[in-house]
């Protein structure tokens, strides 16, 4: 039985920036059936709503990968006539070509092949910078330094779609990508990434660590942290 107690330090296959296409392009495919089973994107149509979005703003997903939540919401933001801009930012180059390819038919999305913390990203360089499934990858010193680094290159907020580590999840997760995976990048994947997850306390706690204390956490199905920074605005918090 896995330990719930505290977030696992087991790196993913995913972090290995050096895979190729070959290995990329379907689990990509996959990534993207599995955050649409699992209602992932409804994180940001809601946290979205809380921002007073204008023509002509621009929201940049880091970490991106496939790009799937940007073509999402860029399909939101048509439909709600809202010509915003739409940046992804990855590491890896096989992902980043992957994301272009798949967007060719959306002139608002674009994309930035760097690595966030290592990389330069210039301050107020987005008006939102947004994260989905990406945070949990850092272990807690990195965290805080990834968030402070988000903060800086936005003007008005962030908003972090990550995984609540419960045994449940995790459970679920892998039944779910036993049935459905050929990967066995993305079975093993999968339930690392709820092992890497947070609780309610650990995210509070490095939100103090950080210095933050304008913002709202909010639980969501399935099993997902809905964290919204305002780095503008009157005080708030959880």
């Amino acid at each position: 039985m896995p330990d719930f107690s505290e977030r696992s330090a087991e790196a993913e296959m995913m972090d290995d920036f050096s895979l190729g296409y070959e290995i990329i392009n379907p689990i990509m495919d996959e990534l993207e059936v599995v955050n649409t089973l699992l209602g992932g994107y409804s994180v940001f149509f809601d946290a979205l709503k809380k921002f007073k979005l204008e023509p002509g703003m621009s929201i940049s997903d880091w970490g991106c990968g496939g790009g799937d939540s940007l073509r999402v919401l860029s399909n939101w933001a048509q439909k709600r006539n809202l010509e915003l801009q739409f940046i992804g930012v990855d590491a890896t180059a096989s992902a980043i070509e992957y994301a272009k390819n798949k967007a060719l038919h959306c002139p608002d999305i674009s994309f930035i092949h760097a690595d966030v913390l290592s990389d330069t990203l210039h301050t107020n360089q987005f008006d939102i910078v947004i994260s989905s499934l990406f945070t949990h990858h850092f272990e807690n010193v990195s965290w805080i330094e990834l968030i402070k680094k988000m903060l800086q290159c936005c003007r008005h907020g962030v908003v972090v779609n990550d995984l609540h580590r419960h045994w449940f999840a995790y459970h679920s997760i892998g039944l779910l990508t036993c049935i459905f995976s050929k990967s066995v990048m993305v079975k093993h994947d999968s339930k690392l990434s709820v092992l890497r997850g947070f609780t309610r306390l650990e995210l509070v706690d490095l939100l103090s660590k950080a210095g933050i204390t304008n913002y709202r956490l909010k639980w969501k199905w399935a099993f997902r942290w809905q964290l919204i920074i305002y780095k503008d605005g009157p005080a708030r918090n959880n």
